[in-house]
């Protein structure tokens, strides 16, 4: 059987030297096992630059006595600096701070999240609904900086549109950043404003995951919202509900730029959470090494709390399973 060349078709040209290379060179790394690893070395590069360097610096900066200011050259002093932290009444109440904070913050916005988000997963006939969840989220991408500044604005007693609606309702204004009673509701209310939306799109992810099926099983056996809730919902959707929960909680115990921008810690110390303390002592006080400690304090709590949440969720998931 003869076979015939098949020559090329006019007009198109043979691809050159430098584009056979390029191909020979893409195919071998295609082809190569140690592909995959190409891939993650820059990540892991960046990965090491930016978080391992600066955490391993921190950490051993928290053994040593270095202030900016004075200019001296850092003194190692072991734990001395963990046992001021220990004995620094301030931190205390700081702590104390962040942690009620935390509390009221996640508490509000897991349940407006999740009335809010059944709200939505429940209405997908309502008209305007795509367009209602789109305003829903704007909060959410607002930086806390801006976001802070215009709820400053808007808690001014002078001209603040807030002190206009309570003299207008009740007769009286209040200074609602100034005043001890009302500071850390205010920081409250513009934080649950604000994280709000990220808990609805958590609880729609997580109603997402739940099987149709088994929701249509259920309506078909007439079977009570509390019980679908409980036996058809919940074992599915409380991973995703469960990191929300996890991802609000670190996001509000690290809480700084929002509440610095509304009170500056005031009046007094009532709104002052830990980052705020540790800005002042690290940009402000220029203590590096006291700053330190109680960066890696902050830190340890945060991992506490990830292992609690996943302690529990793991715990759950293995009394479903049995």
């Amino acid at each position: 059987m003869q076979t015939r060349s098949v020559s090329p078709r006019p007009g198109v040209p043979k691809p050159g030297l430098g584009a056979r290379l390029h191909a020979l060179r893409m195919r071998w790394i295609d082809n190569s096992p140690h592909f995959p690893a190409m891939l993650l070395v820059p990540v892991l590069l960046f990965f090491l630059i930016w978080n391992i360097v600066p955490l391993l610096w921190m950490v051993g900066m928290s053994f040593y006595n270095y202030s900016l200011v004075t200019g001296d050259p850092p003194r190692f002093i072991g734990l001395a600096n963990f046992a001021d932290l220990y004995n620094n009444l301030a931190v205390w109440q700081a702590l104390s701070t962040t942690f009620i904070f935390v509390f009221f913050s996640v508490g509000v916005e897991t349940l407006l999240g999740l009335l809010l988000g059944f709200l939505f997963w429940g209405s997908t006939e309502l008209p305007g609904r795509r367009l209602a969840l789109t305003l829903l989220f704007a909060p959410m991408i607002l930086t806390p900086a801006a976001t802070g500044t215009f709820f400053r604005l808007i808690y001014d007693p002078t001209f603040g549109v807030a002190n206009y609606l309570t003299s207008q309702l009740f007769g009286t204004k209040i200074d609602f950043l100034g005043d001890k009673a009302w500071a850390m509701a205010s920081v409250l209310l513009v934080d649950i404003w604000m994280w709000t939306p990220f808990m609805i799109l958590i609880t729609l992810a997580a109603l997402g995951s739940v099987p149709k099926a088994e929701l249509e099983a259920a309506e078909v056996d007439r079977l009570p919202w509390i019980k679908r809730i409980r036996y058809v919902i919940l074992p599915h959707a409380k991973f995703i509900l469960m990191l929300g929960i996890l991802l609000r909680t670190i996001d509000s115990f690290k809480v700084m730029d929002l509440i610095y921008q509304l009170t500056r810690g005031g009046p007094g110390n009532t709104t002052e959470v830990i980052g705020i303390t540790l800005f002042r002592k690290a940009f402000e006080g220029f203590t590096m090494g006291w700053s330190s400690s109680l960066a890696v304090v902050t830190l340890l709590i945060a991992i506490a709390f990830t292992s609690i949440y996943l302690y529990i969720l793991n715990l759950r998931m293995e009394g479903g399973e049995r």
